[in-house]
């Protein structure tokens, strides 16, 4: 149920404006059909109650008669109906003085509202207007305000009607709920009224155009911008914000560095980093592609991906790292250090199954490669074919790794041995980024190797060792997720993309 004032509100914004009912439900935060109902009735009839008989009943008349008289509390008339024989309680007296005070409110609004909107048609005239506000104002004055209200734009229209309305008594909120505008545009009316006079609020200065609208700043800041700074004496290879002030200024266009900012935002400018592009050289970069997209999407469960490389070698020290300390401690790692030892690893990942096959090597080479290829082969004896995928180092292309998988590929071995069928399925030349193993890398070194401190090269490969076992249990027991563990913090997921970056997050 809508009370007088937004009904009135409602029949102006449709009928006076002209604002559809989407827009009047918008304004008023009430339902469209709610508007339309109370728009298409020409009368305001508020809600009909059916009221209950209470012990109050028989001295309504005489309470309601003191109140208006003497405005007595509630305790008071109270006490002064038990003497007349009242057998009701307290609550009933109290609750029914409060409503009397709020019909008293709310009818005071509702025949203000009903004033300014009378006043809004220009059904008041001036000399009605000054006998309305008790000839507060004067008779030249209120001719000014009725020539706004009448002939103003909405903006003028708001201003007589606010000043008016102040003038009655009208509280600054009401005035700002009738004419639908914020309360800090009413106070500010009044207060120049107040200060002006009735022609103050209508003599508000015009706002000058901002200094981030003007053309001519816009032009002098670009033409700089497109000049690089040493044109005008600064040894630096960029613009910043500091500098382009003091050339504007020095120009004779004095100009903020926030209306600077706002000029380069609206006309689209951003400061980017400049990212080094992860490319290949590989001519055949796109089949060679094609062909390790095209095995993964057929890959059958008789089948296996190997992604395979090496990590380090790395020192085995006092690492650096990202950590929670105490606020007045500071973690330090000295530039000196002697190394305990170390270390390289050699690890193959299993796309389908996210399994780490692992060891330590002492040198990056073929022989270290031919290792890992019998290891796999002896760990995957029932597949029917494994295909390995590296990058193009040149122990991973060597004539002696060929020779050994033809070896290992003949049927006379495979029989004896019962091995699968081996096929190398290289990355594009300089395209370590696509290697899904360096990402694995990665999460191992940020869990296990920053931070760290190992006494010796047995604990650092017994931690490593540690990771890689429960990397594998987690995957083997979840195999549709990757967890969220200390091997969630790799680099991207373990799954092949074209559009991963697995190795160095400064690409």
């Amino acid at each position: 149920m809508i009370d007088f004032h937004v009904f009135h509100q409602i029949h102006d914004l449709h009928f006076r404006q002209q604002l559809p009912f989407s827009e009047i439900s918008r304004i008023l935060s009430l339902d469209q059909r709610t508007i339309s109902k109370w728009a298409n009735r020409k009368k305001y009839t508020p809600r009909n109650f059916v009221s209950k008989t209470s012990n109050l009943d028989p001295y309504k008349v005489a309470i309601i008669h003191e109140f208006a008289v003497t405005q007595a509390s509630a305790l008071r008339i109270f006490n002064n109906l038990e003497k007349q024989g009242f057998k009701g309680g307290y609550a009933s007296v109290k609750r029914f003085v409060a409503e009397l005070k709020t019909d008293n409110q709310d009818t005071k609004v509702i025949l203000d509202g009903k004033w300014m909107h009378l006043l809004l048609q220009g059904k008041i005239s001036d000399s009605k207007l000054v006998a309305d506000l008790n000839k507060k104002l004067s008779l030249n004055d209120a001719k000014i305000l009725i020539k706004q209200v009448c002939e103003g734009r909405l903006k003028e229209r708001n201003r007589a009607i606010s000043i008016a309305a102040h003038i009655k008594g009208i509280s600054n909120a009401e005035i700002a709920k009738f004419l639908l505008i914020d309360f800090r545009t009413v106070s500010n009316i009044i207060f120049h009224y107040e200060k002006n006079g009735p022609n103050g609020p209508f003599s508000f200065r015009e706002e000058l155009p901002r200094k981030y609208e003007l053309t001519e700043y816009k032009n002098a800041l670009f033409a700089i911008l497109h000049s690089p700074p040493s044109d005008y004496g600064i040894n630096r290879t960029s613009w910043i914000m500091q500098d382009l002030n003091k050339i504007m200024r020095e120009q004779g266009l004095p100009i903020s560095r926030e209306n600077i900012r706002k000029i380069f935002r609206k006309a689209g400018f951003r400061f980017r980093k400049a990212k080094k592009v992860l490319t290949s050289t590989d001519p055949n970069y796109r089949e060679k592609l094609k062909s390790i997209t095209r095995i993964l999407t057929n890959l059958t469960e008789l089948e296996c991906f190997f992604s395979i490389d090496e990590f380090g070698p790395f020192a085995v020290k006092m690492q650096g790292g990202k950590g929670l300390v105490a606020p007045d401690k500071q973690r330090v790692v000295p530039q000196w250090q002697k190394s305990k030892g170390s270390l390289i690893l050699t690890g193959a990942l299993e796309l389908s199954t996210n399994q780490i096959t692992h060891f330590y090597s002492d040198n990056k080479n073929t022989s270290e490669m031919i290792s890992l290829l019998t290891i796999l082969l002896t760990q995957y004896k029932d597949k029917t074919r494994i295909y390995f995928s590296w990058d193009a180092a040149s122990w991973h292309a060597s004539k002696e790794l060929g020779k050994e998988v033809e070896l290992v590929n003949s049927q006379t071995y495979r029989a004896n041995n019962g091995t699968p069928e081996v096929i190398l399925a290289p990355l594009p030349a300089c395209a370590q980024f696509l290697n899904v193993i360096e990402s694995v890398f990665s999460g191992m070194a940020r869990a296990i190797i920053h931070n760290s401190d190992y006494p010796s090269v047995s604990e650092c490969k017994s931690a490593i060792d540690q990771y890689f076992a429960q990397r594998n249990h987690n995957f083997k027991t979840n195999p549709k997720r990757a967890g969220n563990k200390i091997w969630g913090k790799e680099r991207v997921k373990p799954v092949f993309s074209e559009s991963n970056n697995c190795k160095d997050p400064i690409y």
